[in-house]
């Protein structure tokens, strides 16, 4: 069994969107290995994000994942990373899939709904930081 990370973003969890979401996961034999509402400190989300750090839209990502509680959930099922991000879609939701996350709950780049890991290494990464003290 394969582990992966999956991040339920503010604005879902704002709008009360998350059980709907994870819903969506257990419906696609993913199960839930471990699961916690919180909110990102600055230095939490630019460890997160660190990948990122260079980019110019980097300040506003930091501003953007502290605004509001996130849901992180630690995933396992075969070839998880690779059929998460199948259902998740695409970055960009006007370009995802019908059925996709992204595609019902994402409305632009950034308020896209979700995070999901690219690879294990990412998963892997980001449930140590995310789950840090656990």
């Amino acid at each position: 069994m394969e582990k992966t990370f999956l991040m339920i973003k503010p604005e879902m969890v704002e709008a009360g969107k998350q059980g709907e979401i994870i819903d969506l996961l257990i419906k696609n034999r993913f199960t839930v290995r471990g699961m916690k509402q919180f909110r990102f400190d600055r230095e939490r989300a630019g460890e997160f994000y660190g990948i990122h750090r260079e980019k110019p839209f980097f300040p506003d990502l930091v501003r953007y994942i502290t605004s509001g509680d996130v849901v992180g959930i630690e995933l396992e099922r075969e070839n998880a990373v690779k059929l998460l991000r199948e259902l998740v879609g695409a970055t960009d939701p006007a370009g995802a899939r019908p059925g996709t996350i992204r595609y019902m709950y994402g409305s632009s780049l950034q308020t896209n709904a979700v995070h999901a890991s690219d690879s294990p290494e990412s998963a892997e990464k980001e449930l140590a930081i995310v789950f840090a003290g656990d």
